[in-house]
C-alpha cells in the first residue's frame, strides 16, 4: 500500500483511533477498544499510526529546520510561507536542532488572519511546540492570534509568563463575559535555555496546558466558540496583536496547530515521540551581533553607588574585551580586566572612599581588532552619613528621549550627587528597542557620570531587560540604599504591597531599623492624586483621588516617620499638604509627590481640588532635593529650566513652607 493509500486511510479512522484525542484527536465517538477491531483493521491502524501520527491533523506547521529556509522564505510543512525579515538562526541537530530566534525577527504569517481564517479553529483546537525560553518575558507568545487591549480582549495565543507556560484564550461563553481573556498558567517553573514541549488543547469546555507530556493546568472558565478579533496578525514566535510586538527569544520548532482537542495520551505520545529534547543541557544562545561594525548600543553608565563601590554597566554591538580604568586622577592608579568576549556586561569597581571623586575610562576591542573608548568620566561614591546631598527626580520618562534628553541636560547641569527614577523608564519595557533606541539615548549624557537608583513603573512590564540593564540588590524590585543623613526605601507597587504580603513585611522591618534622620520611600503609583481620570473619572464621580493599593503602604509611613514618598505614573506634578491617618496635618505628617513628568504625554488634574493637595501642575519636569542636616530643600523645574515649586523641610521646627 503506498503513502498516499494509507494517509487517505487515516481520514476514514482517524477519529476513531489515529488522531491526536484520548483515542484520537476528537476522540472515538463509540468508545471502541482496539481489542474490537478485525485484525486486518487493527494492522493497518499500526501502520498509519507508525507513518503519519506526528501530524494527522494539522490546520498550520512549521519544522523549524535549516532546509525550511529558502532565500527570504520560511516554508510552511502545512499552510502560509513566512516572508522572513532577516536571516534565521539554527541549532545544530546534535544540539536538538530548530531555529534560535533573536528580537529582531518577526515571523508573522498574516498580518490580517482574516485572509487565512479558514486554516484557524472555531471551537476545539489544539497547538503544540518545541522550545525554550531565552528571555523571560510578562508576555511571551509561542503562535497566535489574539488581541489584548484594555477591554478588546479576544483571540487565542500560547505562550509564557516570566516563570510559566501560558494559553489565553477568548471564547462567547465565558462567564465572565464575552470580549475577556483567560490565561491558563502551568504550574512547572521553566529553566531559561532549556527545552520543553508545550501543548494547550480546548474542547470547548475546558482549557488544558501541558508541559512534557503532563497535565499542567486547565481551566472551565472559558466555553463555547473561540472569539476571534475584528482584525489583529496571525503570528508565529511572538505575542503580536495591532499595538504590540514581544518577539520571542529563544529556540522554537515543531509548531503545530489543530481543529480539534487532544487528549492526554496523545499529548503524551508526542512528547515522548522526542523526550530525548528534553534531556538536553541547557543552551543559552549567545547575544546576536547587530553588527559588523563595532559601537555601542548602551554607552558606559553607572549604578548602584554606595559608600565604597559603583557598578558600571555597558552593551556593544559586538562581543568584546577589554579594560575599565579608574582613580582618583586622569592617571588612573587601577583598573579591571574583561577578559571573556562579552556584549552585555556590569563591573564592580571597589575600595572606593565614601563622597570622594573618581575618573574612569572603558576602553575595548572585538575579534577583528576594532577599537572603542569612553572619553575621561567622573563618579563620586556614596556619601556618608553626616555629610550634605543633592539629588534629582525624574520619571516617566517612556518613550520620548527628546524631551528626556533635554531634561538630562538641565539635570546635570545642577550637578547632582544621583539620579532618583519613580519608574516607568520605557514605554515598553520587553522591546529592547525601547530601552537602545530611546531610553539610553535620552539619558546617555547624565547617566555616565550620575548614578541612577530606579523602580520599576507598570511600563517595564517585570520584563527582563530592566533586570539585565538595572545592577541592584536582589531581588531587585525591592531594594534600599543610603546618602548621607537619607535611607531610601524603593519598591514595587505592581506587585502586592498589602499587609502580610513580602514587600510590605520587608518594608515595615527596614525602617524600623533605619537610624537615618530623613526616610525617603520611593515606588510608582501614587497613593494620593488629583488626576482627572487615573482612579475614576472626576468629570462624572469622585474617583478615588489616588492609588488604593499603594496607600495601603501610608500606615508604616506614619507608624515610622518618613518624611516624603516620591511617586510617578501620572504625567504631571503635584505635592500635598503633610498626610497622617489620611487626612491633612499641620504637624509632622508625611508629603507624597508625583513626579511623573520625563517625558510621557502629559495628563491634566480633574476639575475640583482635593483637601490633601497644596500645588499640581501639568508639564514636563524634574524636580531637585538638597538635604543638609536638619534642612531639606525640594525645588521643581520645566521643561525651560524654570522653576515653579519649592518647598522647604526644618525638622528643628517641624515645619514645612
Amino acid at each position: 500500500m503506498s503513502l498516499r493509500t494509507i494517509v487517505g486511510a487515516t481520514a476514514v479512522i482517524s477519529g476513531v483511533v489515529a488522531g491526536p484525542g484520548d483515542r484520537g484527536l476528537a476522540g472515538s465517538p463509540t468508545g471502541t477498544s482496539l481489542g474490537e477491531y478485525p485484525a486486518d483493521m487493527l494492522t493497518l491502524f499500526l501502520t498509519v499510526f507508525l507513518l503519519v501520527h506526528d501530524d494527522p491533523d494539522a490546520l498550520v506547521a512549521y519544522p523549524m529546520q535549516p532546509a525550511d529556509v529558502t532565500g527570504d522564505t520560511l516554508r510552511a510543512q502545512l499552510g502560509p510561507s513566512i516572508t522572513l525579515q532577516n536571516e534565521l538562526d539554527f541549532v545544530p541537530d546534535a544540539q536538538g536542532g530548530g531555529a534560535e530566534l533573536y528580537e529582531d525577527d518577526r515571523l508573522v504569517i498574516a498580518e490580517d488572519f482574516r485572509t487565512v481564517r479558514d486554516l484557524l479553529p472555531d471551537r476545539e483546537m489544539t497547538v503544540s511546540a518545541w522550545m525554550s525560553v531565552g528571555l523571560p518575558r510578562r508576555w511571551g507568545g509561542v503562535l497566535g492570534c489574539v488581541q489584548d487591549n484594555n477591554d478588546a480582549e479576544t483571540g487565542w495565543v500560547l505562550g509564557y509568563d516570566n516563570q510559566s507556560f501560558t494559553f489565553g484564550l477568548s471564547t462567547t461563553g465565558a462567564d465572565d463575559g464575552n470580549g475577556l481573556m483567560t490565561y491558563v498558567k502551568g504550574k512547572t517553573r521553566y529553566e531559561e535555555g532549556k527545552l520543553y514541549h508545550v501543548v494547550a488543547t480546548y474542547d470547548g469546555k475546558t482549557a488544558r496546558i501541558y508541559v512534557n507530556g503532563k497535565l499542567d493546568g486547565q481551566s472551565t472558565v472559558q466555553s463555547g466558540d473561540l472569539l476571534y478579533p475584528t482584525t489583529t496578525p496571525f503570528t508565529l514566535g511572538a505575542y503580536h496583536d495591532d499595538n504590540e510586538f514581544q518577539a520571542h527569544i529563544g529556540r522554537l520548532m515543531d509548531v503545530r496547530l489543530y481543529d480539534l482537542a487532544a487528549g492526554p495520551d496523545w499529548v503524551n505520545h508526542q512528547f515522548e515521540h522526542h523526550a530525548d529534547r528534553a534531556a538536553l543541557p541547557v543552551r543559552r544562545a549567545p547575544e546576536k551581533p547587530v553588527s559588523d561594525e563595532l559601537d555601542w548600543q548602551v554607552p558606559p553608565f553607572l549604578q548602584y553607588a554606595n559608600d565604597d563601590s559603583i557598578r558600571i554597566v555597558f552593551e556593544t554591538t559586538r562581543p568584546v574585551t577589554g579594560v575599565v580604568r579608574y582613580g582618583e586622577t586622569s592617571d588612573f592608579d587601577r583598573e579591571v580586566q574583561i577578559t571573556t568576549p562579552v556584549m552585555l556586561s556590569e563591573v564592580k569597581l571597589d575600595g572606593l572612599v565614601p563622597d570622594e571623586p573618581y575618573f574612569y575610562q572603558v576602553a575595548l576591542q572585538d575579534d577583528g581588532d576594532q577599537k572603542i573608548e569612553t572619553e575621561v568620566m567622573t563618579f563620586q561614591a556614596a556619601a556618608p552619613r553626616g555629610v550634605p546631598i543633592a539629588f534629582a527626580i525624574l520619571s516617566d520618562t517612556q518613550d520620548n528621549p527628546t524631551v528626556s534628553a533635554r531634561l538630562a541636560e538641565h539635570i546635570w547641569e545642577q550637578r547632582p550627587g544621583f539620579l532618583v527614577h519613580p519608574g516607568d523608564l520605557t514605554g515598553t519595557g520587553s522591546r529592547k528597542g525601547d530601552w537602545t533606541e530611546e531610553f539610553f539615548p535620552g539619558m546617555n549624557g547624565l547617566l555616565g557620570r550620575v548614578t541612577m537608583y530606579p523602580v520599576l513603573g507598570n511600563h517595564e512590564q517585570d520584563a527582563r531587560h530592566y533586570y539585565k540593564y538595572m545592577s541592584l540588590p536582589e531581588p531587585e524590585y525591592y531594594y534600599t540604599f543610603s546618602q548621607g543623613d537619607a535611607d531610601f526605601f524603593m519598591v514595587d507597587t505592581n506587585r502586592n504591597v498589602a499587609p502580610g504580603s513580602e514587600q510590605y513585611e520587608w518594608l515595615d522591618k527596614a525602617l524600623a531599623q533605619s537610624d537615618a534622620r530623613w526616610k525617603f520611600a520611593v515606588h510608582h503609583h501614587p497613593p494620593y492624586s488629583s488626576d482627572e481620570n487615573d482612579y475614576g473619572n472626576t468629570w462624572t464621580g469622585r474617583g478615588t483621588r489616588g492609588d488604593l493599593r499603594a496607600r495601603k503602604l501610608s500606615t508604616l509611613y506614619d507608624k515610622h516617620d518618613v518624611d516624603l514618598v516620591l511617586n510617578g505614573h501620572i504625567h504631571s506634578y503635584e505635592r500635598t499638604w503633610p498626610i497622617s491617618g489620611g487626612r491633612v496635618v499641620d504637624d509632622g505628617g508625611v508629603i507624597y509627590t508625583i513626579t511623573g513628568g520625563g517625558g510621557g504625554g502629559l495628563e491634566t488634574p480633574g476639575p475640583t481640588r482635593p483637601a490633601f493637595n497644596n500645588t499640581v501642575r501639568r508639564g514636563h519636569h524634574y524636580c531637585m532635593v538638597r538635604v543638609n542636616g536638619d534642612t531639606l530643600e525640594f525645588f521643581a523645574y520645566d521643561l525651560d529650566n524654570r522653576l515653579f515649586d519649592h518647598m522647604r523641610i526644618d525638622k528643628r521646627r517641624s515645619s514645612s513652607q
